[in-house]
């Protein structure tokens, strides 16, 4: 059976600096009907969990360590007996949202997770957050980006712990040198593609997106 990408979209809120939003964002399930990866665990584990329907759960991938993606990692890590990786350059991020409870894993630049017969290599991919990372799939055609890159724009840089210009530098040097086929599915919102961002970047970037 060949892997398959699933999806679900839950509503919370997202609180950094002080100040706290609400949200919907996007979690997704790759794998097979016998095993897959959960990307991100937002607000609501029984959400993914219907998407998980009973697979063996091989890893939680967090994108980054921001409360709105790794709210809930615990605790659906404890239900389904599965690992969470995060990169090690989050760490930081992470201890405000779980100070008592620390990742399994860490996550790599170019490290491959296997899944169902296809793979997903990290893409290092700092600005967001320090250790945000995009997992990509040649066989699937797919890069999961987090809140690095949307079909909005760049991922926002206003707040502690981003960075404006690497986050540009990520994105020009590890996403759009993709193929131009790859399909972009993000932390929120609607899903694009490389070729669809490629001619917007740069206008993004002399605004300061």
């Amino acid at each position: 059976m060949a892997a398959r990408i699933d999806h679900t979209t839950t509503s919370g809120t997202f609180s950094l600096d002080g100040q706290t939003f609400d949200v919907d964002n996007n979690a997704w399930v790759v794998g097979d009907d016998t095993e897959c990866v959960v990307i991100d665990v937002p607000h609501d584990v029984e959400a993914i969990k219907e998407l998980i329907a009973g697979r063996t759960v091989l890893a939680i991938l967090a994108t980054h360590a921001h409360d709105d993606h790794v709210r809930k990692a615990p605790e659906l890590a404890a239900e389904v007996g599965a690992p969470i990786f995060l990169h090690p350059e989050d760490l930081e991020l992470w201890r405000l949202t779980h100070p008592d409870r620390e990742p399994e894993r860490g996550l790599a630049d170019r490290q491959v997770i296997g899944v169902a017969g296809t793979g997903l290599q990290v893409l290092h991919t700092p600005g967001h957050a320090p250790g945000s990372v995009c997992l990509y799939s040649a066989d699937l055609g797919t890069v999961f980006t987090g809140d690095t890159l949307f079909a909005g724009g760049p991922g926002a840089t206003g707040r502690s712990y981003s960075d404006f210009g690497v986050l540009v530098e990520s994105i020009r040097d590890r996403l759009l040198t993709l193929p131009e086929v790859t399909t972009v599915h993000p932390g929120h919102g609607e899903s694009t593609t490389i070729a669809e961002v490629l001619p917007q970047f740069d206008d993004w970037v002399a605004r300061g997106y």
